[in-house]
């Protein structure tokens, strides 16, 4: 995702790892080269190798992924990783038409709850948001709706520093999800969303995780 750069800072590494100086890529002990986030925290360079980036195509797992993207604002992803479980618990698989029918009392619920991020705002605007997504099938549903801003191109990074956090197509998602109601989807945190959906590939070229999505050809 595009603002993963400080996840894994402060935890140490799980194995053997070298730095790639020409890409800035680090190269695990399995001769595997990966971005510094997710090169030593197991549970991110799992993350990392199989979901990260793969396409996500139904209501309720981008709907999750939104929130998540949302609640992960100004905060690092392994944080919200490690929080995944309660997060789905907390929200009830965070299935859209149960989420719109939160209140009060769900409100005060997950505000209670030290297993996820108790930020009144984000919470609010994750009910918000579901509410905004049942009214978003009457125009194809949210998968549909956020995979029409796919953009004709990836970008095809080299190094580290040509990864983009925001682009043309993550500004046109967020003003239109905006126009519809949608809440914490600025165009950075809609970047991130795409990366992480497969919208986009970010992985580096000749990265072994380049092309996996098969959304986008390894050279493209």
């Amino acid at each position: 995702m595009a603002a993963r750069s400080g996840a894994a800072m402060a935890i140490r590494p799980a194995s053997p790892v070298t730095a790639a100086p020409e890409s800035g890529l680090v190269m695990g002990e399995d001769g595997l080269a990966r971005p510094p986030w997710a090169a030593v925290d197991p549970l991110l360079r799992a993350y990392y190798d199989t979901e990260w980036g793969m396409p996500v195509r139904d209501e309720q797992g981008l709907f999750e992924r939104l929130a998540l993207e949302g609640f992960q604002s100004g905060l690092s992803w392994a944080t919200i990783l490690r929080k995944r479980e309660a997060f789905r618990a907390a929200f009830r698989g965070f299935d859209p038409d149960v989420v719109a029918d939160f209140g009060d009392d769900d409100v005060a619920r997950l505000m209670a709850d030290a297993g996820i991020v108790r930020n009144r705002a984000k919470i609010l605007a994750t009910i918000g948001n579901a509410a905004a997504t049942l009214r978003l099938r009457e125009e194809g549903g949210l998968a549909a709706f956020i995979w029409s801003f796919k953009p004709e191109a990836t970008p095809m990074p080299r190094t580290l520093a040509e990864i983009p956090t925001v682009s043309d197509a993550s500004a046109a998602l967020s003003k239109a999800l905006r126009q519809r109601g949608f809440a914490f989807v600025g165009p950075t945190t809609m970047h991130a969303l795409m990366e992480a959906t497969g919208m986009i590939d970010t992985h580096l070229v000749g990265s072994h995780r380049r092309g996996s999505s098969g959304v986008w050809p390894p050279d493209r």
